[in-house]
């Protein structure tokens, strides 16, 4: 009995060395076929969609929902422009069957190490430099026309958020074209909620007084949102080079903050800066956190994983949205009915 035990035991190792591997890998490439994926089905075979910053991460999964698998590289509450990819990014990358950037070189080390690590057919899709053309392009202080980057923040304008939505419904699409309808239905229902923040957002704006609609931040995100909303961006704390300004750079802030009158400068939990905090003493203003790149309170930027309503790219700006009227002489309640959850996952509401 003991030899035979062993030996069916040797031929069921022997059956399942030899069955097909589930990680093979699926082509972005639209000419080269994929295995559909069952939607509500769990499954090792679904094809891996690498993204960059959490906002694109909880946009494309919003999109993407259970029929792929969508990992975000960049940790929040990371210098984005600065972030150096970890060697275990790599081995995620070599994985990747599409990887979706912002592009406009804001995450220029991370889509070096793209191009090295993923496989030969996989393809690296920037939304934001397939959003706006060159001549729409934004430069800035942290941003100078001079070093040639323009500035990359296009998500933080919510009808920018709507183009990156779409144009991501159809790379998804070309990597699996049996979810057409899939995504097509997540998308109308993403876009629905996008077109709710964009009004509300409008509301805002509209109850803030006009003298008071300028922005003073400290680093320059908010130049795309502001030419979408008319707002005036008068200035940014932080140079091109990513580190604190001069003595004569926060000289000249504070003398331009006195001759505006803007009332607060609007900080980042990113960048935390001594100096923001002497301007605002110096010129006798309120200081607050906004934010680009992290969202609020705790959870997953994948829509799939996370149970926080709030942590969301719609909850982000409806928390930029509080902050920004409470300190500007605003309307903040206009925010508080907005449905900031995703529309696929744990926190998917109606």
């Amino acid at each position: 009995m003991k030899t035979l035990a062993g030996l069916l035991f040797v031929l069921s190792f022997m059956v399942v060395a030899c069955s097909p591997s589930p990680d093979k890998t699926v082509s972005s490439n639209p000419e080269v076929t994929t295995t559909p994926v069952q939607v509500g089905q769990k499954t090792q075979n679904k094809p891996l969609v690498v993204t960059t910053v959490a906002p694109l991460t909880n946009i494309v999964s919003n999109i993407a929902g259970d029929r792929l698998e969508v990992k975000g590289i960049i940790p929040e509450g990371t210098d984005s422009h600065t972030f150096e990819p970890r060697p275990s990014d790599s081995d995620l990358l070599s994985k990747a069957n599409l990887i979706i950037a912002n592009g406009l070189h804001l995450e220029s080390p991370t889509e070096k190490l793209a191009k090295a690590s993923k496989p030969k057919e996989t393809k690296i899709y920037e939304l934001g430099s397939n959003t706006i053309t060159q001549d729409q392009w934004l430069f800035d202080f942290s941003f100078p026309k001079e070093k040639g980057d323009p500035n990359p923040h296009l998500w933080v304008n919510p009808k920018y958020a709507e183009a990156y939505a779409k144009l991501a419904a159809q790379q998804l699409t070309t990597l699996d074209p049996a979810g057409k309808d899939y995504y097509a239905t997540n998308l109308k229902n993403y876009l629905q909620r996008l077109d709710a923040l964009d009004k509300a957002t409008r509301e805002i704006v509209a109850s803030i007084p006009a003298k008071n609609r300028k922005l003073l931040t400290y680093h320059d995100s908010w130049a795309y949102w502001a030419r979408e909303y008319g707002f005036q961006v008068i200035g940014a704390i932080q140079p091109s080079d990513f580190k604190e300004p001069s003595a004569q750079d926060v000289a000249k802030l504070i003398d331009q903050i006195r001759k505006t009158g803007v009332p607060a400068i609007f900080g980042s939990e990113v960048y935390p800066s001594k100096v923001e905090e002497q301007i605002a003493r110096e010129a006798k203003i309120k200081t607050a956190n906004t934010a680009d790149d992290e969202l609020p309170g705790t959870g997953s930027a994948n829509a799939m994983e996370n149970t926080n309503p709030e942590h969301t790219y719609i909850g982000m700006m409806a928390n930029n949205m509080r902050i920004i009227a409470s300190n500007l002489g605003g309307n903040p309640d206009l925010v508080k009915n907005l449905n900031t959850g995703n529309v696929v996952g744990p926190t998917a509401t109606k």
